[in-house]
């Protein structure tokens, strides 16, 4: 089982709260919802589309996943929101309960476990296991060197400071690009997978 990511972010490398105001505003952030105009649902749709195809299961941090959990379940009946709500999901917590669960088909993964869980979810078949968003999670799955590819949804906008999945200890990690489409927006959509030498 492959462990990809998808993540909106900005050209500076940012992916907090792309999707409203209210989503993310730790540290002060101001740009919530900064994604919307550069949203092009004709390249973006199918790209994640695409991506539903081959995951087999979703896993999350807990903001991200709280996020989710909120909006989707309401939204049943359309397509897509109906595979989300349906789909595998595990959420990775300190503070969650099972109580806490209210998505369906959501398990809880213990903070101390993830990496060694991710780990054991690597060696096993089956399809991708999806990462939305949840940078603080994708930033410790890079280091641990875990994730096998980042689908980045790059968007034409410097932010100047927020929240990045990229680790900052200064090890080298090579990946190639496997595609790219760019969109009337200028938004680039790109798919790089973990360099094999």
């Amino acid at each position: 089982m492959r462990i990809v990511t998808n993540q909106f972010i900005s050209l500076d490398g940012v992916v907090q709260a792309p999707g409203g105001p209210q989503e993310d505003t730790d540290g002060g952030f101001a740009h919530g919802g900064w994604s919307h105009p550069f949203f092009d649902a004709d390249t973006i749709g199918p790209f994640l589309a695409e991506t539903m195809s081959t995951t087999d299961a979703l896993l999350f941090g807990r903001r991200t996943w709280q996020t989710m959990a909120a909006a989707w379940p309401e939204r049943a009946g359309d397509p897509f929101a109906d595979q989300m709500n349906s789909i595998k999901k595990y959420v990775v917590s300190d503070t969650l309960t099972e109580a806490d669960l209210t998505w369906t088909n959501t398990t809880l993964v213990p903070g101390p476990e993830a990496a060694a869980w991710a780990r054991r979810r690597r060696e096993a078949d089956g399809g991708d296991l999806l990462i939305m968003g949840s940078p603080t999670l994708v930033r410790s799955l890079l280091t641990e060197d875990l994730v096998d590819e980042l689908r980045l949804i790059v968007m034409p906008v410097v932010l100047g400071g927020g929240k990045t999945i990229f680790p900052t200890d200064g090890v080298r990690r090579a990946f190639e690009l496997v595609s790219t489409t760019t969109a009337k927006t200028g938004t680039h959509v790109t798919t790089y997978r973990r360099a094999t030498a």
